[in-house]
């Protein structure tokens, strides 16, 4: 007879983690077992780069961690999980475009052992390309916000000066022209003609709009 071997650890995994060259990467995993945890508990992460070839194995934990002592990940594995919260996540110190590859872990606790395999892809690129881009935005805010600004200005300096122009086709109706030329520059005893003159004066030579 057949033996049908259940599935008694369940495993999780970021798909896919981005990171910057020189800068740390977390690749996350966590895992639940049927089982209690115990000193047995053991946790493999293997790589492949994209380019291909056999996985590769790069950390080992079993009571402790062991990073790999050999490759191109030598002294630059971290262990940061914690097996009691089923946590077995590790980090890589100074990433580099050549570490851009698959990331496979493995968890086993006795007698779990059957498991999924759950991968993570690891894309690595240069900060400064992020930076280009954020710049190449900010650069069109710059150019065409202040355009905008000075357009909507306009728009309304012209608004309000066609309603002065229209103020003062008002007043020139109300007042004769030898009332305005014959009234004295100044008067301390204006009466209701120099308070209008006055107001009209100021309705053309203010820039501020007219209250409401």
């Amino acid at each position: 007879s057949g033996v049908c071997n259940v599935l008694s650890l369940e495993i999780k995994a970021s798909p896919k983690v981005r990171a910057f060259v020189g800068e740390q990467a977390l690749l996350k995993c966590s895992f639940k077992s049927s089982s209690p945890i115990t000193e047995s508990l053991l946790v493999d992460w293997t790589y492949r780069p994209f380019s291909g070839g056999q996985m590769e194995p790069i950390f080992h934990y079993q009571s402790v961690p062991h990073p790999t002592t050999a490759g191109k990940f030598k002294d630059r594995i971290s262990w940061v999980g914690n097996v009691a919260n089923g946590d077995a996540s590790i980090a890589i110190q100074s990433p580099v475009l050549s570490d851009n590859g698959t990331f496979m872990c493995s968890v086993k606790n006795p007698p779990d052992v059957y498991h999924n395999i759950p991968q993570t892809v690891l894309v690595v690129t240069e900060r400064g390309l992020a930076f280009q881009l954020t710049s190449a935005a900010l650069l069109s805010i710059l150019v065409f916000l202040p355009s905008i600004l000075v357009v909507t200005l306009l728009l309304v300096r012209m608004g309000r000066k066609f309603r002065v122009q229209k103020e003062k086709g008002k007043c020139g109706y109300k007042k004769s022209s030898i009332e305005v030329s014959d009234e004295p520059e100044h008067t301390d005893t204006a009466g209701c003609g120099g308070k209008l003159r006055e107001w009209c004066l100021n309705c053309v030579d203010t820039d501020e709009e007219d209250p409401y």
